[in-house]
């Protein structure tokens, strides 16, 4: 009877997948938009990046032209350009008008924000579970997603209120894998091609994926010529929807020859080595060493190409100042390598990759299966990126989970044998957590060495106080005015208050974010000139702030220092907020 009841639920499992994760993204979307409903009704846009996404929704909702990306209300009047695409404004914007079906526009914007980067979790999940499906067994996708939901760092990026692009990109990342993994050599190249473009379209971020995943669908060709179809298609799917992209998202200032964005720097990548990869495919010579020859070619040809035409793009995409990258980009945390954290930050982060590149290359080595290998590629490749940049951790998790599922799944037949089952569930859930580093995690930030000390504790608390919406609404109190303020706090302001600001942490405003540098850190002639010329009429600081530390240390008896201690130029009026606010406002003269 038992047997018989578990090969009905294996069978129900396997027929109607599709249906059940749909189900469990439900559950599990219902679950999280009731655990955050505190942020979403505070408007609690943490990220500020989330905060410009949400600036940018509103600019084109109001009648701004859908390929003009310039914020406006930073570094006003001319503002300056944002390097995103509005692929990922389509759904936030959609599901604004449609809550205002149903309630006013601030609500409906709180639930758009709720709503929306869980949508791109629902295709995580369903590519998770065809991976676990094609790579171990048709019924093994459970346990995929209950491994999923122990990748802290990559469910972040799903929270309500974290509208930014990194969720999407993450989805284009499983579909890549899905397709890796995918027997069928037509649809699978067609995955990988059409995410790889939707990716990139959204922003680089994800672009060493996507090479990656290129060049492991040529060697996968190189390795057995039947693959040609796949290569193909692929290659026609990266050149063309990487045009398509270009052609309806690309914003007017993306036309110019940058590196940070689908240009018509990388544009020419993709198009060319689409067009390379497909005569590949297409000539297909039999033996193994001429395939090898051809590859070989043309990854030169795109390499050297590349460098010849595009020599600005060897270095760091940005392609900011010296002084800027010393004093801002070299700074910024998730940019850092995952050895330069603390181990209370870095611990939980690396525990699931370096598991699921283990698990993955036990199963690569024991079927064998060239779709295994891929994974496995991915995932080691994905660990290696940590030891670049900290923000690879979302996608390193992600990647992790078939890698971990294939060590649960060997292991779960011993634990099947357990006569028990009140001993065979406890022991499942313990190799579950075990395998997901949750205890190790949770164990090691209670340990002395993993808690913040008495000042840090202090400047996280003041970096959360000022970007509530209760504290920074207050701001409102007074007229309409170009604020002068910190660079991670001008996205903040600009969305929950009437106020322009002139700088955010974006490096196209590189020019802005040096002006506040060097008022802060200058004299008090410098900090009023520099003032004046962005037509700033307040001030407003928030003593203690992550961002403001930087400046006392960097320039000790500097303007800012000076006021942390009291002082107040005679050229500064303070203005009165609410008691208790952790904001001093001022009116510059």
């Amino acid at each position: 009877m038992r047997e018989a009841s578990l090969e009905r639920l294996q069978a129900e499992i396997d027929r109607n997948w599709r249906r059940w994760v749909l189900i469990a993204w439900v559950a599990i979307t219902a679950w999280y938009l009731h655990d955050r409903w505190g942020q979403i009704r505070w408007w609690s846009l943490g990220d500020t990046d989330d905060n410009m996404r949400l600036m940018q929704v509103r600019a084109w909702m109001a009648g701004q032209g859908w390929y003009d990306l310039r914020q406006y209300r930073l570094n006003p009047p001319a503002g300056f350009d944002i390097h995103w695409s509005r692929i990922v404004d389509l759904p936030i914007a959609g599901l604004i008008l449609f809550f205002r079906l149903f309630t006013t526009p601030a609500w409906a914007e709180r639930l758009a924000c709720g709503l929306a980067p869980l949508l791109p979790l629902s295709i995580v999940m369903l590519s998770l579970a065809a991976t676990l499906r094609r790579l171990i067994a048709p019924h093994a996708w459970p346990l995929g997603l209950l491994i999923l939901l122990c990748a802290h760092a990559t469910l972040l990026m799903f929270m309500p209120m974290r509208i930014d692009h990194h969720g999407w990109q993450l989805a284009m990342l499983a579909v890549t894998v899905a397709g890796l993994c995918d027997p069928d050599g037509r649809r699978g190249g067609a995955l990988v091609g059409l995410a790889s473009a939707v990716s990139l379209a959204i922003g680089l971020e994800m672009l060493p994926y996507a090479a990656m995943a290129g060049a492991i669908l040529t060697l996968r060709w190189v390795w057995d010529r039947a693959e040609a179809p796949r290569l193909s298609i692929y290659a026609l799917t990266l050149g063309g929807g990487s045009a398509a992209g270009f052609a309806a998202f690309a914003s007017n200032a993306n036309y110019a020859m940058r590196c940070d964005a689908l240009t018509p720097v990388w544009l020419s990548v993709t198009v060319v080595a689409g067009a390379l990869l497909f005569l590949l495919a297409r000539i297909n010579p039999a033996s193994r060493a001429a395939r090898l020859s051809l590859a070989v070619v043309a990854g030169a040809v795109i390499a050297g190409g590349f460098a010849s035409l595009f020599p600005q793009c060897l270095t760091r995409p940005e392609q900011v100042s010296p002084e800027l990258q010393r004093n801002w980009l070299d700074n910024v945390r998730e940019a850092k390598p995952i050895y330069k954290h603390p181990l209370r930050t870095a611990l939980p982060m690396g525990i699931m990759p370096v598991i699921g590149m283990i698990g993955a290359i036990v199963a690569a080595w024991r079927h064998r299966t060239i779709g295994w290998t891929a994974v496995a590629l991915f995932t080691v490749f994905a660990c290696a990126m940590l030891l670049w940049q900290v923000r690879a951790a979302p996608a390193a998790q992600m990647l992790a989970v078939p890698g971990i599922a294939a060590l649960i799944w060997i292991v779960a037949p011993w634990i099947n044998r357990l006569r028990s089952p009140w001993l065979r569930v406890p022991v499942m859930v313990a190799v579950v957590l075990a395998v997901t580093g949750i205890p190790a995690g949770l164990a090691f930030q209670y340990l002395p060495i993993a808690q913040p000390n008495a000042y840090a504790a202090r400047v996280n608390r003041a970096t959360g106080q000022c970007v509530r919406t209760s504290v920074l609404a207050r701001v409102n109190a007074y007229p309409k005015a170009t604020v002068f303020t910190f660079v991670d706090l001008g996205p903040r302001l600009i969305v929950t208050t009437h106020h322009d600001a002139v700088a955010g942490p974006y490096h196209r405003n590189g020019d802005a974010i040096l002006d506040v540098q060097h008022a802060f850190q200058g004299s008090e002639a410098q900090a009023r000139a520099i003032m004046k010329r962005h037509g700033a009429t307040m001030l407003m600081i928030c003593p203690d702030m992550a961002e403001s530390t930087n400046y006392r240390a960097r320039a000790p008896g500097g303007f800012y220092d000076r006021m942390a201690h009291g002082w107040v130029p005679d050229w500064l009026t303070p203005l009165p907020l609410p008691k208790g606010s952790p904001l001093r406002l001022y009116r510059i003269y």
